[in-house]
């Protein structure tokens, strides 16, 4: 199966198995390069599956993941780190005794300063890297307009602020595709719209690709078009929002269900 010319992500006939449950049955689907695409679905749909499957931390039972056309099935997630997919996480994952110029500044990797004989034999190189990290730090926190709190420790920032943070980490290195987990989770509505102006812009103006799954359907609504909807295991439904609304068999099966926990 070939990858489409327009399509940063494939996902080719996967199924995930865990003990006798089927979580994810032999699902297709695409995230256009350049696009804000959704995930949405019941409890239990095999959303959170799929995309782990997607983001590397679970191996797909069966099918094939193609990431920039190359087969990337059961590469570790920090291989597809090194090739430009990244991932937030629905609870911040932040160096909390640190600032939060310091997290953005520990994120590209394989910098100088860490290893010991640069430090002792070229340190010239070590400053200069180290300048020019905290050049893009600052451009970042610049971006998401963080100047208030950039020397704030990160462990005393809001949930809000630390989603931020989080999405200024994935500004660090040249990341092609953003998988945003929950985004919504225990954010504020006023910084929620700053979290989606902040992505629209990322899109708009920076050229990412994001593939978000999230249960908020005004933020879904807002950020994605193409939406994809999944039920037990299976996508079911893709399109825009206003269509995806006005669709029985998901009022049925997502909207007129409990707000989703997994």
């Amino acid at each position: 199966m070939h990858l489409s010319v327009d399509s940063i992500v494939e996902v080719s006939r996967v199924s995930k198995k865990f003990g006798g449950f089927l979580a994810v049955n032999d699902c297709s689907l695409q995230v256009a390069r350049g696009s804000i695409t959704g995930l949405i679905g019941p409890n239990g749909a095999g959303k959170t599956s799929l995309f782990n499957m997607v983001a590397g931390t679970t191996i797909p039972s069966e099918g094939k993941i193609f990431f920039d056309g190359e087969d990337v099935t059961g590469l570790a997630p920090h291989v597809l780190f090194g090739r430009g997919m990244l991932r937030t996480f629905q609870i911040a994952h932040e160096f909390s005794h640190m600032s939060a110029l310091e997290n953005l500044m520990m994120v590209p990797g394989d910098q100088p300063g860490e290893h010991l004989l640069d430090v002792w034999l070229r340190p010239s190189l070590v400053r200069d890297r180290e300048l020019e990290v905290r050049q893009r730090a600052n451009d970042v926190i610049d971006f998401l307009k963080l100047g208030h709190i950039k020397h704030e420790l990160a462990g005393n920032l809001s949930g809000g602020q630390k989603k931020l943070l989080e999405l200024g980490r994935t500004m660090m290195v040249e990341a092609r595709l953003v998988l945003l987990d929950e985004v919504a989770a225990g954010v504020n509505r006023t910084l929620l719209k700053d979290l989606a102006h902040n992505i629209e812009r990322m899109n708009r103006e920076l050229g990412y690709s994001f593939f978000v799954i999230e249960h908020d359907m005004d933020l879904i609504a807002r950020l994605c078009d193409p939406v994809i909807v999944m039920a037990q295991g299976r996508v079911i439904a893709e399109g825009p929002m206003e269509e995806i609304r006005r669709n029985p068999e998901i009022i049925e099966a997502y909207f007129g269900a409990p707000a989703e926990v997994v």
